[in-house]
């Protein structure tokens, strides 16, 4: 994703006197049972058989079958170029659990690995291990024997294409009329021949918007001289976890309470929050100078408004990179520190949604290819100011669930402008929320993404039956 998106988790609250302990436990306990479940954040699409009970002490009722059922005992080989906790990778794990909660085989290979223990790698491998996904190298006879026989393969990303020629050679061809290629990139300097050559060939493509869709189909006419096969749009969804978490009052309010205090911000203070890894393409440099100069339009024009705070969400203090060096010397240089909090990068947004009053999604250049924190923050009732690019414009409802700018420097003083709209206008800001909300409820749930996913594989399994696998 890209580092698609931001990933949620959330331990779902299933009785009301949890939710009573939750609040008498200490704040500190509660982060640390947050913490503990980080990694949990891999489940959000699994499939679960819930058992509700009515009040009245009725027979439990079973939730409907999954849209996938039809992938039982299907082999399925599942590429990722890596293995990390951005929005690429975790988006295939959540389709290797939902495939093994309906009872089908999935193998794991990871691309790109590096030499010496990972311990982000080794956690979320256990986690697929425990979960029954096969995690096998990447390299050697088990790979290619298992891409042979595999029902369907599935490579995440463009990057992951090279796979195919360094590890399968003379089996690339009897292999391709089963391979579903997941495209989650907008970067243009994804489109190599060498990544992307085999892709007329395979039997589609699954690409997370619109925009982006046109986009590879125009690119990789004009750049590469190839077509791309058939090629299927599958918005993304909300998990139940998350949507749980989203509408319990009680528990967004110990959340919101605990970050506010973490960060030094008032409840009554408004708070703009940015969740993305930090990097140039996602625009926190633009984000922090539209912040400053709100901060002088509220001033200028001596509009009564609660304390502003931004948050960024997805800083990396041990990586020392340029760029973040330049953010933080900004905040310095331009006295704001008390109002602009870095946190370092990590699974756990749930709490930073919920003590949220706007998101802002500012992702440069093409954009977000979906944006999958949008969603999120949505369902938290938050309004988006996001950039009028990629696939944010085909969430976001311009004027109706937030507000739109343009990227670049443009877009700076619309960015601005729309933070002290939002800031001065307290009705608005909700109205908005509980719009976006709506939307979510609409279109963006996970039952909405597991049917259009499934309507993908049904299709990609019909044109594979022509080429039976090797016994």
């Amino acid at each position: 994703m890209a580092k698609h998106a931001a990933v949620v988790w959330w331990v779902p609250f299933q009785k009301r006197w949890l939710l009573a302990l939750l609040v008498m436990l200490s704040l500190s306990t509660v982060v640390a049972v947050f913490i503990k479940a980080a990694f949990d954040s891999c489940d959000r699409y699994v499939e679960v058989e819930r058992k509700v009970v009515s009040s009245g002490g009725a027979s439990p009722i079973k939730s409907p079958p999954s849209p996938l059922s039809f992938m039982k005992s299907k082999i399925v080989l599942l590429v990722s170029h890596e293995l990390s906790l951005t929005g690429g990778p975790l988006l295939l794990m959540e389709l290797a659990f939902l495939l093994r909660s309906v009872g089908a085989e999935v193998c794991w290979v990871t691309v790109q690995k590096p030499a010496r223990i990972d311990e982000v790698i080794y956690n979320l491998e256990q986690k697929m291990l425990v979960r029954g996904v096969q995690v096998i190298p990447a390299k050697g006879k088990e790979a290619v024997d298992t891409a042979l026989k595999a029902d369907m393969v599935v490579l995440n990303t463009a990057v992951a294409g090279k796979w195919l020629d360094s590890v399968l050679k003379e089996n690339v061809p009897p292999v391709l009329p089963k391979v579903l290629w997941w495209i989650h990139e907008m970067r243009g300097h994804y489109f190599k021949l060498d990544y992307v050559k085999h892709l007329p060939v395979v039997a589609g493509a699954m690409i997370d918007s619109h925009i982006t869709a046109r986009y590879w189909k125009n690119r990789t006419q004009e750049r590469l001289r190839i077509k791309m096969p058939k090629t299927y749009v599958v918005h993304l969804g909300n998990s139940k976890e998350l949507m749980e978490v989203a509408e319990d009052s009680v528990a967004k309010r110990v959340l919101r309470e605990h970050i506010r205090e973490s960060l030094g911000v008032r409840d009554e203070d408004i708070l703009f929050a940015i969740i993305n890894s930090v990097s140039r393409g996602k625009g926190q440099d633009l984000f922090l100078r539209a912040f400053y100069e709100s901060l002088h339009l509220i001033q200028a024009k001596k509009l009564q408004v609660p304390s502003m705070h931004a948050v960024i969400v997805g800083s990396d203090v041990s990586a020392q990179t340029k760029f973040e060096t330049e953010l933080r010397n900004y905040v310095v240089q331009k006295k704001i520190q008390d109002r602009v909090h870095f946190v370092n990068k990590t699974l756990t947004v749930a709490p930073y949604l919920a003590a949220t009053d706007v998101l802002v999604q500012n992702s440069q250049a093409r954009g977000e290819c979906f944006g999958r924190i949008t969603i999120e923050a949505m369902a938290f009732q938050l309004p988006v100011l996001g950039t009028a690019a990629g696939g944010t414009t085909e969430i976001v409802v311009n004027g109706t669930t937030g507000l739109l700018h343009p990227v670049g420097k443009e877009g700076v003083t619309p960015l601005a402008q729309n933070i002290v709209k939002l800031a001065t206008h307290v009705e608005r800001r909700l109205t908005m929320g509980k719009r976006g909300y709506e939307r979510v409820k609409q279109v963006f749930l996970e039952h909405h993404m597991a049917h259009r996913i499934a309507a993908v594989l049904k299709d990609v399994l019909r044109k594979s039956k022509s080429h039976p696998r090797p016994q």
